[in-house]
């Protein structure tokens, strides 16, 4: 990132300029190190079109994070050294954020920072989970093997991902669909036939109670549509706002662990992510304690999360991991009961990636189950609102002009 800088030189001068850093504080510490006494440091300012750019732009994908770290483990692995392998995959990689990420990483670690902290400076790329391996690879002399275990685990970790949004993505857009279609046929078809209804029956017509309710909700959205609108996006906004905060992030998370299925899947997920990170960090010689800690935040549910600390004080006061989780209702008992030989042959490590593997391909199999109910499920829905609607239209169309005919 670029800051000017108003700073006096030796001589007493005034000297304006623009130098890049990580933080303002390093920036700070450079001009200091040239001799000069810093006055004012700041951000570069750009204009709105270069910041809402930057904005989009500060954005690492799961696979470029995957490429970069294989790549990095296999050159380090190969001998090669870190300053120039970090130089090498600088070049390779392809976002322009990404570049100077590993540019000031490179630049930290010739200065002589640990890889792990100079990793650390940027946490929206890289997660506590693969600082704090990095640092545990670090310490015991096992870089390439930790890098390794981590692109692995990031692979499975996007792949999770990928399932889950691609099974979501054809429900989400027949749901827009289905809105969408509901407002124009309220605002722009409902009112016609309205009309027609009022011109066969008369004023004083007496229609089913569903299409007075169709027609009275026709009216309401066409008197305050604009209203509706600025209603639901306020709405929108509020909601979004409450659940960025700890509460709102902890009531979501406790309402998704109720609903059936969902809570299923949002369990096996926590579960598969659980066992893989916490057995990576194992293998890479982290404490139990600080382990749990790091998993906890990795998880990505906060109603689990809290299981896990409660779990981490039990296990700080002398208990085995295993007693408390066999007492959650979010962890299988088959979990526990791994753990627990874990514990007694040593290779817990070993063991939670096989539990790991098994829910993985337990999420795998039922994201493909949901995937295949979802189509049904929502042509059912859409079906049901479309005839709803009909039967609201073309029930006392029917009747009145059988009343006409009569008559």
């Amino acid at each position: 990132m670029e800051y000017n800088y108003t700073a006096t030189s030796k001589d007493g001068h005034t000297v304006h300029g623009v130098m890049e850093g990580s933080d303002k504080e390093s920036v700070i510490k450079s001009i200091k190190h040239q001799g000069m006494r810093p006055l004012i440091v700041e951000p570069k300012t750009s204009k709105v079109s270069s910041k809402l750019h930057l904005n989009f732009s500060k954005r690492v994908s799961h696979k470029e994070l995957v490429v970069f770290t294989r790549q990095l483990s296999t050159m380090v692995a190969a001998g090669v050294p870190l300053n120039r392998s970090l130089a090498t995959l600088q070049k390779q990689a392809d976002g322009k954020y990404f570049k100077r990420v590993i540019a000031d990483v490179s630049k930290n670690v010739q200065a002589g920072s640990p890889l792990g902290d100079s990793f650390a400076k940027y946490p929206d790329v890289f997660s506590s989970v693969y600082i704090n391996m990095v640092k545990a690879g670090e310490a015991g002399g096992i870089l390439d093997d930790i890098l390794k275990r981590l692109a692995n685990q990031v692979e499975k970790e996007a792949s999770m991902r990928k399932k889950i949004k691609s099974a979501m993505t054809y429900p989400s857009v027949i749901l827009g669909i289905t809105v969408l279609g509901f407002f124009g046929i309220m605002i722009f078809i409902i009112p016609k036939i309205s009309v027609i209804l009022k011109d066969l029956g008369g004023p004083d017509a007496q229609l089913p109670i569903y299409t007075r309710m169709m027609l009275t909700t026709s009216e309401i959205m066409q008197k305050y549509l604009i209203i509706i609108i600025l209603l639901m996006g306020v709405a929108g906004f509020l909601l979004r706002r409450y659940l960025a905060t700890p509460a709102g992030q902890y009531q979501l998370h406790a309402l998704m662990l109720k609903i059936p299925i969902i809570k299923t899947l949002v369990s096996k997920v926590a579960v598969a992510r659980f066992a893989r990170t916490f057995a990576s960090l194992m293998s890479a010689g982290v404490g139990v304690l600080d382990a749990l800690e790091v998993t906890g935040g990795a998880i990505g549910n906060k109603v689990i999360e809290r299981d896990l600390k409660e779990a981490a004080l039990e296990v700080k006061n002398g208990k085995q991991l295993s007693e408390p989780l066999s007492q959650s209702k979010h962890f299988p008992p088959i979990v526990a009961q791994m753990i627990a030989v874990g514990e007694e042959t040593g290779k817990i490590d070993t063991i939670l990636l096989k539990v790991a593997d098994f829910y993985e391909e337990e999420v795998d199999a039922l994201v493909d189950a949901l995937s295949s109910l979802i189509e049904p499920i929502m042509i059912i829905v859409l079906g049901g609102v479309v005839g709803l609607i009909a039967a609201s239209v073309m029930g006392p169309i029917a009747g009145l002009s059988k009343n006409i005919q009569t008559q």
